[in-house]
């Protein structure tokens, strides 16, 4: 699958996250979550039969900060699908920005 985004995993700002989310399929369990311009901002990973949201971040030096990022609040969420849709409006809406 070709994602209509160019997919970036790096340190993001402060500031409103540009929505809606984008999810793009890793393998089975594993979906990656981007912003809507490719912004790295987590996964979701399927656990016990449940979609859990694992926020991630980077730093300025561009490491990954697995539990950080703008989504922190959002870490752990729970989906009973790996819907755009439903994922991007309750991870932002979570955030008050539904940009």
């Amino acid at each position: 699958m070709t994602p209509s985004f160019t997919p970036t995993f790096a340190h993001v700002p402060p500031g409103p996250l540009a929505g809606p989310l984008q999810l793009l399929p890793v393998n089975a369990g594993v979906v990656s979550v981007h912003t809507a311009d490719g912004a790295h901002v987590g996964s979701l990973k399927l656990v016990g039969g449940v979609w859990k949201f694992k926020a991630m971040g980077y730093d300025a030096a561009g490491r990954m900060e697995p539990g950080h990022g703008p989504l922190t609040g959002q870490h752990n969420m729970q989906f009973a699908t790996p819907d755009a849709t439903e994922v991007s409006a309750r991870l932002l809406g979570a955030l008050g920005d539904l940009s």
